[in-house]
């Protein structure tokens, strides 16, 4: 029966606040909500999932076999509610179990691999309005002809990234042949161990595109099983690379935006053409964009939420992402409050170069900061700092909220100058700082 109806089912991961998310929601549903995680058994539980307090289902099973899956969810197939999942890397598992759940709203598998896949996303995007998407092609190998296939058909500078890795990893601009020559070489040798550290089910794919250069904005998006969008306030990205790194981590996000609503308003078409040329449904969609004067590119899609916008979106503009997430797919309609209060930004903080941690100065101070919200440190003194371009992540990630504009940008400025990473790098079998 529809009320049996109860259960949230996450595929593979159950990021913090999800829980807590779904609990406040209960009062308005109206009935006790059961929270249910489906995992992969190939794929080790490092995190150990299966112990998460409030979690009321926790099944394993061998997604590999499509008979596993279905009898893993049999018994409750009747009681789900909806289904997401909230990991990039995991929507190849995810489309493996949308088949056995035909009666939720959800995504089509199709659209799913469109949306993970760079080549096949820009493909679609191609297809349906060639002015937001730059050229591009798919790289078969690292070879003189290739490079020179590639470089008569984009031309310098270019990009070259895998088609379904997340977080910039091994995204590279490359402004002569030497240099294309030096990025393929570490994406091809590192990709594929890359790919499996992702648990990733795709086979490792290189694409090379024209290089836009502008401004990098972000904005997620809420579509329903109809296709109808409901965004959340832009967020601007400064990149690795606008910072004087060669890299294209993106340093800092920032919400909401100083851009005129005419402006914003672009934005939201282009990005909703995209979303309409992958055919999502029911999901969340984040897309990555560049202002070029006054037009708008498509960077890249994803059927997901952008990262750390649960955390900037309720800082700034008390949005529930985690909740909205889980609405769109029952479906009910968004909550979207229609004023901010304030503004957040996210900082992701890479050595200036790698090698071994030697000392990590300044942390403790970013703390008493007015406008500190929190910081997660992922790497500590002896661990290796890798730049993202070479599949690297950031040594610590800095939240910070303001009702003040001006004084976040104030403590922005203060958080760059307390910071400092010291590596100890080898020259000539000698320690440097």
């Amino acid at each position: 029966m529809e009320s049996q109806r109860n259960i949230v089912l996450f595929v593979m991961n159950l990021p913090s606040g999800t829980i807590a998310a779904i609990r406040k929601y209960e009062q308005e549903f109206g009935a006790p909500l059961r929270i249910m995680l489906l995992m992969d058994s190939r794929v080790r539980d490092n995190k150990n999932l299966a112990t998460t307090q409030g979690l009321d289902i926790y099944q394993s099973c061998d997604f590999s076999k499509s008979e596993k899956i279905a009898e893993a969810l049999l018994p409750y197939q009747n009681q789900f509610l909806a289904v997401t999942c909230r990991s990039e890397q995991y929507m190849g598992r995810f489309t493996e179990v949308l088949p056995h759940l035909p009666y939720l709203r959800t995504p089509s598998t199709e659209s799913l691999r469109w949306a993970s896949d760079k080549y096949e996303m820009r493909k679609r995007l191609k297809l349906f309005d060639p002015k937001i998407t730059p050229t591009f092609t798919l790289v078969k190998k690292n070879s003189k002809e290739e490079r020179a296939r590639i470089a008569k058909k984009i031309g310098f500078p270019l990009i070259v990234k895998p088609t379904n890795l997340a977080a910039s990893l091994f995204v590279s601009i490359c402004y002569h042949e030497e240099e294309l020559d030096l990025a393929l070489r570490t994406i091809f040798r590192k990709m594929r161990k890359a790919y499996e550290n992702d648990n990733r089910l795709e086979e490792p794919k290189i694409i090379a595109e024209s290089f836009m250069e502008g401004d990098m904005y972000s904005v997620d998006s809420y579509v329903n099983s109809r296709g109808k969008i409901s965004h959340c306030p832009l967020v601007r990205v400064t990149t690795g690379k606008n910072i004087g790194r060669d890299d294209f981590f993106n340093y800092l996000q920032m919400t909401p935006t100083a851009l005129k609503p005419a402006t914003v308003s672009r934005a939201e078409e282009v990005t909703e053409k995209a979303i309409h040329a992958l055919g999502l449904r029911s999901t969340i969609a984040h897309t990555e964009l560049m202002k070029i004067d006054d037009e708008w590119k498509v960077i890249e899609l994803g059927a997901r939420m952008g990262g750390f916008r649960h955390v900037l979106h309720e800082l700034s503009c008390d949005i529930n992402h985690a909740l909205n997430d889980i609405l769109i797919r029952i479906p009910k309609k968004p909550i979207i409050p229609k004023k901010c209060k304030g503004y957040a930004c996210a900082m992701k903080w890479f050595a200036d170069k790698e090698g071994k941690i030697a000392e990590l100065k300044g942390i403790k101070k970013i703390e008493e900061l007015e406008s500190f919200h929190k910081i997660d440190v992922n790497k500590k003194v002896g661990d290796r700092s890798v730049f993202a371009r070479n599949g690297g992540r950031s040594v610590f990630n800095l939240f910070l909220y303001n009702q003040d504009r001006s004084n976040l940008l104030a403590d922005i400025r203060r958080a760059e100058q307390l910071v400092e990473i010291k590596v100890a790098s080898r020259t000539n079998g000698t320690k440097e700082k």
